[in-house]
């Protein structure tokens, strides 16, 4: 049974609980309780004993907790990477989730340590005067809260996405209860684990609850803030919770969306950004089987192109071997859960009635070194929609590894269908042409969290169209949650009040007194 750490304490529920298993061997790894938890006490534990702990020190003194924390994570890598395997994730998935959540809390340590002030509080700006006399002025400051994050996480990123929630807000000092996702929650809390061993973070910083949400958000209070990461309408049957509408609780959702990479006109067989744009394109297919909230589902490519694309992306996918994770020549392991899998099959047959399979064949394909029928297997499966005004492309999403090609004719018509995803997370142009890069950019920015453009200029350094950084927002309108998290500081913002303070020039100019 997964225990949950809460009030200080490990605890085990009375519960049999239901099992986790292995998602390519059907195998149990663990079983996590059907029961809930004592939430109240655990938030009001937050409050009272983790807030005033953590702000106890400021700024720098928390960045080093991070960086601490940072490097004794990396100790235990072998360990994370071992469990990581069962989740479905090759040693490569694994890395991404893993080695990339432990990036984020190194990354907020070096913003901690460099760029903010000595104590708890950032002012917004400069006072202005107000009155005539010089008197009276204004000063906007931000605080943190005195509440608690709650996180709320997905299945496809154990690791990573509850490192990515941890960072802003202990920077930020507030402390955090953590609620996995019940596929992948073995690999949660062993790095959780690991966290609480450390000693690293004062007593109530961080909470783990493995075991039902019933009665986590009537526990909220207007002093706290919850961050979702889920399907469209989890965040939605979220943010209208009652005890989350009534209080006005902070609300951050980074929902699934479907993303989009365009290919530029100019990007013809036999270019680098061509090249780039397949290369890209089933990368973003097969990294964890696809189940990235990023990864591209609409592949825009000028009419005269859609030929030629589909033939570099089949020849490329025909490579890519399914089968075990741990085998050494796997290069896509297994979908989280038999469950998942019967989901993006039923999704992939509502597109089919748009679109037509070019590659993959979801009843037949090789699987090494694993059964079939016992794993959570699905091989690439390649969509061609030659009527990109068909709804069904731009509304449903297979949360595996599927994606669909969709022509165009100009930019502003890719624009548009861009646009069609109603809010996305992430979309991608892929074009040495800077006047059609910079038409889409601009055209699509309302509707998207973050845009990459790449060239065979910045290739060598891009991070690729799937990798929120925590530079970088990740989070996007309508559909993909209306949310932002990371963002750099603005993350640590998004962790505190920004409250107008009225008074005297020499009353504002002394609220940062004692911090260096």
């Amino acid at each position: 049974m997964l225990q949950s750490y809460l009030s200080g304490q490990w605890r085990t529920q009375d519960d049999d609980g239901r099992p986790l298993r292995d998602a390519a061997t059907g195998d149990e790894v663990a079983r996590i309780s059907d029961e809930g938890a004592d939430y109240a006490a655990a938030l009001d534990y937050a409050r009272t004993v983790g807030g005033p702990a953590l702000r106890e020190v400021g700024f720098p003194d928390r960045a080093g907790m991070l960086k601490a924390l940072g490097k004794h994570l990396t100790e235990h890598l072998p360990e994370f990477h071992d469990l990581s395997l069962r989740t479905g994730a090759t040693p490569r998935d694994g890395r991404v989730d893993v080695d990339g959540g432990i990036s984020v809390l190194f990354v907020y340590a070096g913003k901690g340590g460099k760029e903010l002030p000595g104590g708890n509080v950032l002012l917004d700006g400069d006072a202005e005067p107000v009155g005539k006399q010089g008197t009276f002025g204004v000063q906007h400051v931000h605080t943190p809260i005195p509440g608690a994050a709650v996180q709320i996480n997905a299945f496809n990123f154990p690791v990573w996405g509850m490192l990515e929630k941890l960072a802003p807000a202990l920077l930020a000092g507030v402390p955090s209860l953590v609620k996995p996702a019940g596929q992948t929650a073995y690999l949660t809390e062993l790095v959780f684990r690991r966290i609480i061993e450390s000693g690293i973070l004062p007593e109530g910083a961080v909470q783990l609850a493995c075991a039902r949400p019933d009665g986590l958000l009537d526990a909220l209070t207007g002093a706290d803030l919850l961050s979702v990461t889920g399907s469209a309408a989890t965040a939605t049957a979220l943010r209208t919770h009652p005890a989350v509408a009534g209080n006005a609780v902070r609300f951050t959702a980074e929902a699934d969306s479907l993303n989009c990479s365009i290919l530029g006109p100019d990007a013809v067989a036999g270019t680098e950004e061509f090249d780039l744009f397949v290369k890209q394109l089933v990368t973003e297919m097969t990294v964890k089987a696809g189940q990235k909230c990023t990864a591209i589902r609409r592949a825009f490519v000028p009419e005269a192109l859609l030929d030629d694309v589909e033939a570099a992306v089949a020849e490329r996918l025909a490579k890519v071997t399914v089968g075990h994770p741990a085998a050494q020549d796997v290069r896509m392991g297994a979908l989280v859960s038999l469950a998942q899998r019967d989901d993006v099959l039923a999704q992939l047959r509502k597109l089919t009635s748009a679109a037509r399979l070019v590659h993959g064949d979801p009843e037949r394909f090789a699987v090494v070194e694993a059964d079939a029928d016992r794993g959570a297997f699905l091989p690439p499966l390649l969509l061609r929609c030659d009527d990109p005004d068909r709804a069904e492309p731009h509304e449903v999403e297979a949360f595996g590894p599927v994606s669909t090609l969709l022509p165009y004719r100009d930019a502003g018509e890719a624009v548009r269908y861009a646009a069609r995803g109603a809010g996305s997370l992430v979309g991608s142009v892929v074009s040495a042409d800077r006047d059609f890069t910079r038409e889409v950019l601009l055209g699509a920015a309302p509707w998207h969290g973050r845009l990459l453009a790449l060239d065979r200029t910045d290739a060598a350094e891009s991070t690729g169209h799937g990798s929120p950084l925590p530079h970088t927002i990740h989070g996007g309108p309508g559909r993909a949650g209306g949310g932002e998290e990371l963002g750099g500081l603005r993350g640590v913002r998004h962790h505190m009040q920004r409250t107008a303070i009225q008074g005297h020039p020499d009353l504002l100019a002394g609220l940062t007194e004692g911090q260096s």
